[in-house]
């Protein structure tokens, strides 16, 4: 696992549309809503772009994530919670994603609403196992 500016991202052993499958059917399995699901490679090669394989998921909770927009609106810059997963050039799979203490700190939310944003790591876990 790595940080920079802000940004996780931990490895993947599948491919990037398995490991995208995966997180899908662990937020499925918890109700965590699914806003977007986009295949940044496929919208590339429609307008005649190359782009290694990258799928971008958009989810979250609005259980969790109104209070967030009611302590700071601006908030929803940052929400629905995103992770990219995207192929480097050595084929290694990444899963990125905001660090949820950067959003925190961006926003200046209190630590009682942490939890709420809190939740990719473990999400990953589960996925990749």
């Amino acid at each position: 696992m790595t940080e920079t500016n802000g940004v996780i991202s931990q490895s993947s052993p599948y491919a990037v549309n398995e490991t995208i499958d995966r997180l899908v059917t662990v937020l499925q399995a918890k109700s965590i809503t699914i806003f977007a699901r986009i295949d940044q490679q496929m919208e590339a090669e429609k307008v005649g772009l190359s782009l290694r394989p990258t799928q971008l998921l958009l989810f979250g909770s609005p259980k969790a994530g109104t209070p967030l927009m009611v302590a700071e609106p601006t908030i929803a810059l940052d929400l629905p919670l995103k992770i990219v997963a995207w192929e480097a050039t050595d084929g290694t799979v990444w899963l990125s994603f905001n660090d949820p203490n950067y959003i925190k700190q961006r926003y200046a939310l209190p630590d009682n609403l942490l939890k709420n944003i809190d939740v990719i790591d473990a999400l990953i876990h589960q996925a990749l196992l």
